[in-house]
C-alpha cells in the first residue's frame, strides 16, 4: 500500500498540482496585500476616508462578558474585489494558454499529379482495343 501510494504522490500531474496550489496560495497573498494596502485606501479616501475593513453592522453589542457579534461587510468587499482580481488573472492565464495550444490548420492536399506521359499512352491503346473489340 506505500508503495502505491508513492507512485500516486510522484506521478507528474499530481506534483505538477501541488506546484500549483503552492503557487496560488502565494498569489493569494499577493493580491490579498494588494487590495488591501494598495487599492482599497485611495477608493476609501475618494469616499471621504472609509475604510472598507472597517465596515460592519453591529447585531448585538459587546458586554462585559460577550464580545460583538457583527456582520463584517467591508471584510467581504475586500475579499470580493481579491476574488476579481484572481479571477481575472485566471482568465488571462487561461486564455493565453489556449491561444498558444491552437494548432495551425492543416495545409491542404495537394492536387495529384498527372500521370507519367507512357501511362497515358498505355490506357489510350488500352481503350481503342476494347473499342476495337466491341
Amino acid at each position: 500500500m506505500l508503495n502505491e501510494f508513492k507512485e500516486f504522490a510522484m506521478r507528474g500531474n499530481v506534483v505538477d498540482m501541488a506546484v500549483g496550489i503552492v503557487i496560488g496560495g502565494a498569489f493569494g497573498t499577493i493580491v490579498q496585500s494588494f487590495v488591501n494596502d494598495i487599492l482599497m485606501p485611495p477608493i476609501g479616501l475618494v469616499l471621504g476616508g472609509v475604510d472598507f475593513s472597517d465596515i460592519a453592522i453591529t447585531l448585538r453589542a459587546a458586554t462585559e462578558d460577550t464580545e460583538a457579534v457583527t456582520m463584517n461587510i467591508g471584510l467581504f468587499i475586500n475579499a470580493t474585489i481579491s476574488f476579481m482580481i484572481v479571477a481575472f488573472a485566471l482568465f488571462i492565464l487561461i486564455k493565453g494558454m489556449n491561444t498558444l495550444k491552437r494548432e495551425e490548420p492543416a495545409p491542404p492536399e495537394p492536387e495529384p499529379a498527372e500521370p507519367p506521359r507512357q501511362e497515358v499512352l498505355l490506357e489510350e491503346i488500352r481503350d481503342a482495343l476494347r473499342a476495337q473489340n466491341n
